[in-house]
């Protein structure tokens, strides 16, 4: 008889091997969303550039990273049936086409339009890496490594944001805008080339069962199976609560914030950024080591990031006579840095809620709630910064109004996904004690 898991991470029947080949397959297509967390944190190191050269304000600046955002979490299901149908290299395939030609766009557009619709056009692309990335991880690796895979990818995401405050940034005050932003689009050629070469789907004697689809009753059953588990819509309300706070701050408000508020220079601002990228990775290894040892850690990892979180925004945001002083900004930033590890693990709660053939599908509800809440702030508080006077303690208070949202949905969820969690691994265990040696 075979062994019974221990846990929901447990080595299962037909469980892919992993190793050496499986790195290799995966990490081309982590390089992939490495490139595509590049373009997409670009507009973020150069959002005062971009207000002076398309001459808008906070309103219409913020609208560039809305757009991408409405785009990217739109695209969320979507992407999920199509990497659930068609697999991972046609999807990625596509998306990295998209989010180049998105990126050349950019670099070239002379009006304000025509850089939106080349930021939609990234955002598009960059929908189909990370829920692609994912599906690549749990068709080459063990369901017990999971969480630390998932987490590696947030890494590497955050590396390529670590790459567009440092090296892009550099580029764009050296070289200028358009030889900085079409100089980084040859990076999409490059990660296309490999991805076309070198990247399957699956390991030999891995295929998927086929499943039958059809039209758009498949479309209906796959988001409805989905959505009917407990655990899918918290990890939706787990990645909503955790992400935003740093996916702003990073992705446009942050700089502004630093210079303009804070009285910082922009080198300063930048380092300050650097840092948040930098604890990123650091959390992001912690969080997958402790949630692949202990899976219950899970929920009070995010619960407490977000109370982390929300006492150092308000401490920040509190401190009166004037700017705040330089440890409680770097220590601002270093919560910050928790906030995307902290939402990988709303993946944690879909991946053993929903079978192999729905993990696309469910990935990608699971991966709107983050972008739904980023988006929100960023329009919140452009508006706000217009009708303030460029007040940031106002404009940047919404910050709480989500968190509350997003914790009490994550309390009223957390009983019926354990609970249905329970009754999944015990009904995997049965199956197991079924399967010959």
């Amino acid at each position: 008889m075979s062994a019974v898991g221990s846990g929901p991470n447990s080595t299962l029947p037909g469980d892919p091997p992993g190793g050496r080949r499986a790195v290799a397959v995966w990490g081309i297509g982590v390089s992939v969303y490495f490139v595509a967390v590049i373009f997409r944190t670009s507009l973020g190191v150069a959002g005062l550039d971009a207000a002076d050269r398309f001459q808008v304000n906070a309103s219409a600046l913020s609208t560039f990273s809305i757009l991408q955002l409405l785009v990217y979490a739109g695209m969320q299901i979507p992407v999920g049936l199509l990497v659930d149908r068609l697999g991972t290299k046609k999807v990625l395939t596509i998306g990295v086409v998209l989010f180049t030609a998105g990126q050349l766009g950019f670099a070239f557009s002379p009006s304000y339009g025509m850089a939106l619709a080349s930021r939609a056009l990234l955002g598009c692309g960059d929908a189909m890496t990370f829920i692609s990335v994912l599906r690549l991880g749990t068709r080459w690796f063990p369901a017990r490594r999971g969480p630390l895979v998932a987490q590696l990818a947030g890494l590497a995401g955050m590396a390529g944001n670590l790459v567009s405050t440092l090296v892009l940034a550099r580029l764009l005050h050296g070289v200028g805008w358009t030889a900085a932003f079409a100089g980084s689009a040859l990076a999409g050629v490059v990660v296309l080339v490999l991805l076309v070469l070198f990247l399957k789907d699956h390991p030999e004697g891995h295929e998927p069962e086929p499943f039958p689809h059809h039209g758009a009753a498949y479309v209906r059953r796959q988001i409805a199976a989905s959505w009917r588990e407990p655990g899918t819509r918290l990890g939706l309300w787990v990645h909503f609560t955790t992400q935003f706070p740093a996916m702003v701050f990073l992705l446009l408000w942050g700089l502004p914030f630093l210079v303009e508020a804070q009285g910082l220079s922009r080198a300063t601002a930048g380092e300050l950024l650097t840092l948040v990228v930098l604890s990123n990775m650091v959390f992001g290894l912690v969080y997958g080591q402790v949630v692949a040892r202990h899976h219950e850690a899970r929920l009070p990892l995010a619960l407490g990031t977000v109370g982390a979180t929300a006492l150092v925004w308000a401490v920040t945001l509190a401190h009166p006579g004037g700017p705040a002083p330089m440890w409680l900004l770097i220590t601002l930033c270093g919560v910050l840095g928790a906030c995307g590890p902290a939402s990988m693990l709303g993946f944690d709660f879909a991946r053993p809620a929903n079978p192999p053939e729905r993990q696309g599908t469910a990935s990608g509800i699971t991966n709107m709630g983050g972008f739904v809440a980023s988006m929100t702030t960023l329009f919140l508080i452009g508006v706000l910064l217009d009708a303030t006077g460029d007040d940031y303690t106002i404009a940047f208070s919404c910050v709480f109004l989500l968190q509350a949202l997003g914790v009490s949905q994550i309390l009223r969820l957390r009983g019926r996904a354990a609970r249905r969690e329970r009754e999944r691994l015990v009904a995997s265990r049965v199956e197991t004690a079924h399967v010959p040696a």
